[in-house]
């Protein structure tokens, strides 16, 4: 009887999590939202290294918002930086915005992205700041979302889910279905469990006088995972953090599945050092090793084998139902196929992230120590 239940009890955990991930979505992402009209000021800060894909076009989507009143202000580090011309020629095709260039190599820690926040921050006008990757693009709408729940005068932070809607290959979609398959239905889970404590590192939208009262954006210099941090300190400090109900969009390129998976196993390493508990805990809710177990431990019976298509056939039209009904990726049912390996390489990224504290970024390498703040190793590179 034992033989016959295991593969069930073993591919239980991440079935019952899928399933929960599905109704906390359902019941997020389906509720119906109040009419607002709460169009305060704002300042958008953009800290920029070098191209990304599509670079004129992400920046060009901010500068046609739907919007009475915002700043943008470009933030680069350096001269020579090839982005300066594409935002040169940005502030000259739309003149009637209020857009700023600051061009500032100072470093004050080991975050560089952070830096030029601290660096573009006096510029600030309006006492909401946002702040935005590189490589996020938006809807004309995108302001009106961000800025409706601080009508509420207890939020102090909005920050929001971002997707990707066209990938250029395999190597893209895996990173790409990541996000429909994995990021938006844990924070749908985390949000419904326990709140929303931290913040995603695409958009973050914060009241200035929150923003000061963790310290700024000094407070966040010596960390990698800048966003977390962010979310986390303003949540610590008693504001209310909230969910933009816009998504932003994430432009890939073409890059190698190395690139990616470099990526993957920094973000990785950055959550286990920052939430080392409920890190750990999530590798029980990991599909791909529980169907190998459920497998394995049956001596490749057949009720393993059924108890490994159950979990993927479950798993498969959750994440089915995610990309059409919740994200609107477009992704699946195309790269569903590509499932299997990615929660293979999910997996594989999960166990190495306990196997060392080194991560590349951006070009320089760096190491993590406990709480999430990191020190450069200049042997491997400059700014």
């Amino acid at each position: 009887m034992l033989d016959t239940l295991l593969p069930f009890l073993l591919i239980a955990p991440p079935l019952i999590y899928s399933l929960l991930s599905l109704w906390c979505g359902r019941a997020y992402l389906g509720r119906k939202k109040p009419p607002c009209d709460f169009l305060p000021p704002v300042t958008i800060l953009k800290p920029v290294k070098g191209m990304d894909a599509d670079s004129f076009a992400n920046f060009a989507s901010f500068c046609t918002q739907d919007y009475p009143c915002f700043q943008m202000i470009f933030a680069v580090a350096s001269a020579a930086d090839p982005a300066i011309p594409v935002i040169e020629r940005l502030i000259v095709e739309f003149p009637e915005a209020d857009l700023e260039l600051v061009v500032d190599e100072r470093i004050y820690g080991p975050n560089y992205k952070v830096c030029n926040l601290i660096n573009a921050f006096p510029k600030a006008k309006h006492d909401i700041i946002i702040v935005c990757d590189s490589d996020i693009r938006v809807r004309t709408n995108y302001l009106q979302e961000v800025c409706a729940p601080f009508t509420d005068p207890r939020v102090g932070l909005v920050t929001s889910l971002y997707r990707t809607t066209g990938v250029l290959g395999a190597a893209s979609a895996i990173e790409a279905m990541g996000f429909t398959a994995e990021m938006v239905p844990n924070v749908m889970v985390a949000l419904r469990l326990e709140g929303l404590s931290f913040a995603l590192g695409a958009s973050m939208a914060v009241r200035r006088e929150a923003l000061e009262r963790i310290g700024g954006f000094a407070a966040l210099v010596d960390y990698l995972a800048d966003d977390y941090q962010l979310g986390n300190k303003v949540h610590r400090a008693g504001y209310r953090l909230e969910l933009s109900d816009c998504y932003v969009e994430s432009i890939l390129h073409r890059e190698s599945l190395r690139n990616i998976l470099s990526r993957q196993l920094r973000w990785a390493r950055t959550m286990r050092v920052s939430r080392p508990g409920g890190y750990f805990a999530s590798g029980i809710t990991q599909p791909f090793p529980a169907a190998l177990l459920a497998i394995a431990l049956s001596r490749f019976s057949a009720t393993g084998f059924t108890a490994a298509a159950i979990l993927y056939g479950c798993r498969s039209l959750v994440t089915l139902i995610y990309s059409r009904s919740f994200v609107g990726d477009r992704l699946f049912p195309k790269w569903l196929w590509l499932l299997p390996l990615r929660d293979c390489l999910a997996f594989a990224t999960w166990a190495l992230s306990f196997l060392g504290n080194r991560v590349a970024w951006r070009g320089h390498w760096f190491r993590l120590l406990p709480g999430g703040k990191i020190t450069e190793n200049h042997s491997h590179g400059t700014r």
